[in-house]
């Protein structure tokens, strides 16, 4: 057997390794997220849905109507994506309104209180153990589970 017909037996169709194509394309599937499945998939809202990890931090996606509470996350910044409706975060210096496909990082320590007059869908990339209303307490805290 020359060195290119044993190269070709131990190579598999797609041109990964054949010990290692089954394990690679599995990973790939397994990473891929649709968020507008995964948002199809519960009704609750202010209720926050795990859907990926991204070492220390979590990507989580919620479904938002009415207004949030006041808070503050002493240690961490807060990223919001918009992917449907539109999301007003408020801040005490003025509003920030986001539209589906913009992000707005609010940062460490400045107060905000997200609203949505109608039904928003919204991605958060944070921290994991990160709680959804900070330092605050309120019937409106929630643990996120995975979606």
């Amino acid at each position: 057997m020359t060195t290119t017909e044993s190269r070709h037996e131990s190579t598999h169709e797609n041109g990964h390794p054949a010990d290692t194509a089954d394990t690679a394309d599995t990973a790939d599937t397994a990473s891929v997220v649709n968020i507008a499945e995964k948002l199809a998939g519960f009704t609750e809202q202010w209720a926050p849905h795990r859907i990926a990890r991204v070492n220390d931090y979590e990507v989580k996606i919620a479904k938002i109507q009415g207004e949030f509470i006041w808070h503050t996350h002493e240690d961490t910044d807060e990223l919001f994506l918009v992917v449907s409706g539109t999301l007003t975060i408020r801040l005490r210096t003025g509003d920030v309104v986001l539209n589906p496909g913009e992000i707005y990082v609010v940062p460490r320590g400045v107060e905000h209180c997200p609203q949505a007059d109608g039904e928003t869908a919204i991605l958060l990339f944070e921290p994991a153990g990160t709680a959804n209303t900070g330092g605050e307490v309120s019937d409106r805290t929630r643990e996120p589970v995975d979606a």
